[in-house]
């Protein structure tokens, strides 16, 4: 089954108003045809001299039990037996009818939106429950934007197949069906005549079908090309224009537009050139049926009014079908969309959410990296070449090395945020990759030196991820890591929004909010990876001090660029290449490691 059917599939959750939306349709469609069969002899009868009258044709009805049922004499005595009355009566009937099918239809469509909407609704939930359980490493690879305009561009498209199918397609079908049969009961003959276009008809819409869905599968892809230009710009607004690179980011937005735009002018060739193809060869057929009705009607053998009112309904079949050719390509343009959204929802999860996993115990013991090795994708060497180290738990370990050595890569596979191709990191001699990873993640406090902010308030925040978090809590946790003091001084205190990415705030101020986030976790084990890198000397050696004293009996893994942070770890790593490359105080490495030696003078910046 392919992934849009798959979708189509999942409307049946909401069976209740499927339901309804299906039998209103039908309702509908109904109600044409039962006017399109019964129009002919009527009008034959009350227009043509010495035809029968509305109450002759019932009592005919009845007699040949046309209709189920018997009807009731005095009905039909109420009826007129003038014929222009009879007429009357009759657009009047067809009137209500009308009336009946456009409510019927209104209840259809209304029925049918809700169920896509939630539909579509349910699949962006499961989306970025997938999405945000996938392993970092996916996403750092392929970049956040393409999944982002997974999320929101193609549950839209899928969404419009959806609607094209229950909605639009499902009504025009049930109509077009409802003056085909009409048209068989008027004279089989001419119809099955006609069908002859169908196989003709089939193959076109299938191969253009075919072109517009791999169309469209290139022109979303795109489309998130796009996406991803304009949040970088965007993002980086500051650097752009300070670097007066305005100009080189419109020509790179402009060239990844043109390239999308081709892309959509492909789909647009195809859903042009549909209508037209099938318009053409139905007034083909149509022309030679009439050639062969009219020489029959010639020769005796076809009644005109017979012709006629099947030529109607086969004109109002004609045109409810005729829509369907673009709903089918609705269709496969969502069926594109559809395909790169299952094959995100068919992502293998990040490992070490089973239930069945045994949860890791608060750690008191050691953190130990056995031969670890990781490489990211297409890398030409590893971001972590062989490490081997043991850290006790209260420790503060501090972590130092040229750019590019692997200082972050090795503290970020302590929370399993990446997974290691080779040796194991155990935490109380247990292999992390063995528990499960929220009881992992439960006890450690991570701040980095970009801090991420969410959209909310100042209290909020702070209280991201922890459990329990009072104001009581909240308050200490500021105050410990010196945060209070500028968030009393804002304008609504701990309610005042952040803005996205909290850039409302100053890079100092932004840090500081997340080591208060830190510590109100009260982790077992702490990472610092460059935290105090955009505050003032000042704040850093009053943070310095608050995380001094909130590490103890803590295990701490800090890298540093503060040569005040280095002096006061217990020990100190020095990592080059992936590698560690010695181990020791800042006075022994001074005495005996050339790589060291080289950061004390050229990075560790004096407290």
């Amino acid at each position: 089954m392919s992934p849009f059917w798959t979708f189509a599939k999942g409307m049946l959750r909401d069976r209740t108003a499927l339901a309804g939306a299906v039998a209103f349709a039908f309702i509908s469609a109904g109600g044409l045809g039962a006017g399109l069969v019964a129009i002919k002899p009527i009008l034959e009868n009350l227009l043509e001299p010495g035809g029968k009258s509305l109450p002759d044709m019932l009592r005919e009805a009845d007699a040949h039990k046309v209709v189920a049922g018997r009807i009731p004499d005095s009905l039909i005595n109420a009826l007129p037996t003038d014929p222009f009355q009879g007429l009357v009566l009759v657009i009047v009937g067809l009137g209500l009818l009308t009336v009946i099918g456009g409510s019927a239809n209104f209840l259809h469509m209304y029925l049918s939106m809700t169920v896509v909407q939630r539909t579509v609704t349910r699949m962006r939930r499961d989306l970025f429950h997938k999405v945000i359980r996938l392993p970092l490493k996916d996403i750092v690879t392929e970049g956040p934007s393409d999944t982002i305009s997974r999320i929101v561009n193609d549950t839209v498209a899928v969404g419009g197949g959806l609607s094209a199918l229950v909605s639009k397609a499902l009504a025009q079908a049930t109509k077009g069906i409802a003056g085909f049969f009409a048209a068989l009961v008027i004279d089989w003959r001419l119809t099955m005549v006609s069908l002859i276009v169908a196989p003709l008809l089939y193959t076109v819409i299938r191969k253009l079908g075919k072109r517009i869905r791999r169309a469209s599968r290139a022109a979303l892809e795109r489309q998130s090309g796009l996406y991803a230009a304009t949040a970088e710009a965007l993002q980086g607004l500051r650097v752009v224009k300070v670097h007066t690179t305005e100009r080189y980011e419109s020509g790179r937005f402009h060239r990844i537009n043109k390239e999308a735009m081709k892309q959509a002018l492909r789909v647009r060739t195809a859903r042009a050139l549909a209508s037209p193809l099938v318009e053409v060869l139905t007034i083909i057929v149509l022309g030679a049926l009439s050639l062969v009705a009219f020489k029959a009607i010639l020769d005796g053998a076809l009644e005109p009014e017979s012709f006629i009112a099947v030529f109607i309904a086969l004109g109002v079949a004609g045109a409810a079908l005729k829509p369907l050719t673009g709903l089918s390509n609705d269709i496969q343009q969502s069926a594109a969309a559809a395909d790169r959204v299952m094959s995100l929802l068919s992502a293998k999860p990040e490992p070490g959410h089973d239930s069945a996993l045994e949860r890791l115990p608060r750690h008191a013991g050691s953190i130990e990296f056995r031969g670890v090795r990781f490489a990211y994708p297409n890398a030409l060497r590893p971001a972590i070449d062989g490490v081997s180290l043991r850290v006790e738990h209260g420790e503060t370990i501090a972590v130092v090395g040229p750019n590019g050595c692997g200082k972050t890569t090795l503290l970020a596979l302590v929370p399993r945020l990446f997974e290691p191709q080779e040796g194991r990191i155990e935490i109380d001699g247990r292999d992390i990759s063995t528990v499960s990873v929220r009881s992992l993640r439960r006890q450690i406090g991570v701040v980095t030196q970009e801090t991420v902010l969410f959209r909310g308030t100042v209290r909020s925040n702070i209280a991201y991820g922890a459990e329990n978090a009072t104001e009581d809590r909240i308050l200490n946790a500021a105050r410990r890591a010196r945060a209070d003091e500028f968030i009393s001084r804002l304008p609504m205190g701990y309610d005042t929004p952040v803005g996205e990415q909290g850039l409302t705030l100053s890079g100092g101020q932004r840090q500081r909010i997340a080591i208060a986030r830190a510590i109100l976790r009260d982790p077992a084990i702490l990472i610092l990876d460059e935290a105090t890198s955009m505050i003032d000397a000042d704040s850093e050696a009053k943070i310095a001090e608050a995380v001094t004293e909130f590490a103890t009996g803590r295990t701490c893994l800090i890298v540093a660029h503060r040569l005040s942070t280095v002096m006061s770890a217990d020990r100190i790593v020095v990592m080059d290449g992936g590698r560690i490359v010695d181990i020791g105080r800042h006075e022994e490495l001074l005495d005996r490691c050339e790589v060291y030696q080289l950061i004390a003078r050229k990075q560790l910046v004096p407290a």
